[in-house]
């Protein structure tokens, strides 16, 4: 199955570039992929995958950092008049963009999952020469927002692979689920998935990244290691305002204790069992030079090597905000934004994938595990699929690239989009057609 494999690989490979320069010329951020995800599910509904979408593939309870639902309706109107379908656009209307593919092969099997995310940054893309998106006409049409992290290519090579495993259906057994995740930024999509029961009933699970840490064309990464959990907060801070010179003694200076809570969340202590990181990302307050500020509003997050690290960092932190709060008589509020878990690849799922990748020329160095020292928000779905007794793994799938992800200059080696899909065509065909 291989050489059939390589062969449709080949015969869709310009169409899979041609999918990720259309989808980096109009990049959607977390929650408002109406476009990206309407457009991709009409492709894989042609191919015979079976879709679910909805309140049946996102739990609202569990959404978080979902835009105000003026922004919503505005990027709705946005992705219609930019080519996305009306009617699935309607469905998705409360930012429910997270949807499923499924395809059901004859005889007993396993069932396959393997995660997409689709969402862009919120970054203005660069608009000179130099980068060859603007100079060959692909960059970005949406002012402040940019695929800046490769979810474009993300989505091709998942709309590749769903082209090459269509192909083979009479061949395999079990049952595939692809499933196409919202707001991966901010880790705040795949909880909401988790909780609606994608990764229900999944035996083996397949992430996926290009680039990253597989910083160059040729490399490969097939498990990852030390997922840093992580949670996102949004502290507004609440004080009363007052006339700074006459009434100074009736205000209570909301960023003034936004200000403590900021320096001295830097300084909470280390732990001993592991890494912690913190950061305060933004800090907004104040509206007048003669008036004292009623409101503040503090963004940040944590990060620990662990869950139960991170819950360290998280108690520290509402000790040190609520603290603040008081000393400048303000209340105060706490939004939970984003939030990933550790996590870590199953190895018999790293032999696999790095079984795969012999005889994929493309791969020339191919490295069994790495520590990934980021948050990413996969380790939902892969802990659910583990506590079920099922395995996963997360590959990072090498790209040349011209700037660090999350650059205004970010682009990327599109060669490595076809090896991409080669790599986890012949995973998911390894995994279907085992005895």
């Amino acid at each position: 199955m291989h050489a059939h494999i390589r062969r449709r690989t080949g015969e869709l490979e310009q169409g899979i570039i041609e999918c990720r320069r259309d989808l980096h010329k109009y990049p959607e951020t977390g929650w408002t992929e109406f476009r990206t995800a309407s457009m991709t599910i009409k492709k894989l509904a042609s191919l015979g995958y079976v879709i679910k979408m909805g309140e049946e593939t996102n739990r609202p309870g569990d959404m978080r950092g979902v835009p105000h639902k003026d922004i919503l309706a505005s990027c709705r109107q946005r992705a219609v008049s930019q080519g996305g379908d009306p009617g699935l656009i309607s469905v998705m209307a409360d930012g429910l963009t997270g949807f499923t593919a499924d395809m059901t092969f004859g005889g007993d099997g396993p069932k396959v999952g393997c995660r997409v995310d689709m969402d862009a940054n919120d970054i203005t893309e660069a608009g000179d020469a130099s980068h060859r998106p603007f100079r060959e006409g692909f960059s970005s049409v949406n002012r402040g927002v940019m695929h800046a992290c490769g979810h474009d290519a993300h989505v091709a090579i998942g709309i590749g692979v769903a082209g090459v495993i269509a192909s083979l259906k009479d061949r395999l057994k079990g049952s595939l689920r692809l499933i196409f995740q919202p707001a991966e930024e901010g880790v705040r999509g795949a909880k909401a998935m988790v909780g609606a029961g994608v990764t229900r009933g999944i035996n083996f699970l397949l992430g996926s990244h290009i680039s990253f840490q597989a910083s160059r064309s040729g490399m490969l990464i097939c498990g990852a290691k030390g997922f840093l959990a992580s949670t996102k907060w949004d502290v507004a801070f609440t004080g009363e305002s007052a006339h700074a010179g006459a009434a100074p003694q009736n205000g209570r200076n909301a960023l003034l204790a936004a200000c403590v809570a900021s320096l001295n969340l830097h300084a909470i202590s280390r732990h001993a069992d592991g890494a912690t990181r913190i950061n305060v990302g933004r800090l907004s307050a104040g509206e007048g030079r003669n008036t004292i500020p009623a409101k503040a509003l503090l963004a940040m997050e944590t990060r620990g090597l662990t869950t139960e690290l991170d819950g360290y960092m998280l108690q520290e932190a509402g000790r040190i905000v609520e603290a603040a709060a008081g000393m400048y008589g303000c209340s105060y509020d706490v939004d939970v934004v984003g939030g990933s878990i550790s996590g870590e690849s199953d190895a018999e799922m790293v032999d696999m994938v790095a079984e795969a990748a012999k005889g994929i020329p493309f791969y020339d160095e191919v490295i069994r595990m790495r520590e990934f020292g980021g948050g990413e928000d996969f380790s939902y779905m892969l802990k659910d699929v583990q506590e079920q007794g099922g395995q996963g793994t997360y590959i990072q799938v090498g790209a040349d690239r011209t700037a660090g992800h999350h650059n205004e200059k970010f682009d990327l080696d599109e060669a490595g989009l076809a090896p991409a899909v080669e790599l986890l065509s012949r995973s998911i065909v390894s995994l279907l057609t085992r005895p």
